[in-house]
């Protein structure tokens, strides 16, 4: 399929989408959401790659949602197409890994796509925000919610209040970051990050990643017990078999994905 903004390749076993509006610092237009969606189906759909990296330019990741394409709407307007929703939870639910390289800035609808990744890998000159209180309105795509998970109720009320940019240290300190990565190695070490999870064992993986996502979704106890009867699935798997044998005998554990 031809994209007109986002620009797909496949690096081995890893799928990389980059952010491609750089006249409008990537902001977040539906026709790119669309694109996005169509490229993670293309990606989840296809077995040599297992993992994917989500990117943007030096300049943003993504600056937010086009403001352009949503100041006229009315509240009809919005409710009827379900915006925002409609398409925008596609990374959420991809069963495969997706990590966002974040350089540069990650605002509004930007750092709200950022967090639907399954962590963040920063550049030292990444900033975050949720800056739509001073243009009248508040985070629609997860940011009241998803950062105060993150970083926790104080920092996420002051952000969302007063549209406050987070630097990248900050941001580190506030667990909304996994790491901090040099600009100009950025991509490269997000591709690594996801080539080592893409030699694991592709179901695993997968059962860890629904595992982690679960405590945000229930209790303590519930979460656990979740935990549990997944980890003991895996010893169906002849990964797991291959993996515990491997051990043993001091070698690399060669994983078929079964």
């Amino acid at each position: 399929m031809a994209y007109e903004h986002i620009l797909v390749e496949t690096r081995g076993p890893v799928g990389l989408i980059t952010l491609n509006r750089p006249k409008a610092l990537n902001a977040l237009c539906t026709p790119l959401i669309q694109e996005l969606g169509q490229a993670l189906d293309d990606m989840e759909a296809n077995e040599e790659i297992g993992a994917v990296v989500l990117t943007g330019s030096e300049k943003a990741f993504a600056a937010g949602a086009d403001i352009k394409e949503m100041a006229e709407k009315s509240y009809m307007d919005v409710y009827m197409e379900d915006f925002i929703t409609n398409g925008w939870e596609r990374i959420t639910t991809c069963r495969k890994p997706v990590i966002a390289a974040v350089a540069g800035y990650a605002l509004g609808g930007g750092c709200e796509v950022a967090m639907m990744c399954d962590f963040i890998l920063a550049a030292d000159t990444a900033k975050f925000g949720q800056p739509e209180i001073t243009i009248g309105t508040i985070p629609g795509a997860g940011g009241t919610q998803r950062l105060t998970r993150f970083v926790g109720k104080s920092k996420a009320m002051e952000m969302c209040l007063t549209g406050r940019i987070m630097d990248v240290e900050e941001a580190e300190r506030a667990g909304l970051v996994s790491r901090i990565i040099p600009a100009a190695e950025l991509v490269d070490e997000a591709v690594r990050t996801a080539e080592k999870i893409a030699a694991l064992s592709r179901p695993v993986v997968m059962m860890a990643k629904e595992c982690v996502n679960r405590s945000y979704e229930t209790t303590l106890n519930e979460g656990l017990r979740f935990e549990r009867r997944v980890f003991h699935s895996t010893f169906a798997t002849e990964d797991q078999k291959e993996g515990m044998q491997a051990f043993t005998e001091k070698r690399t554990p060669k994983f078929i994905n079964k």
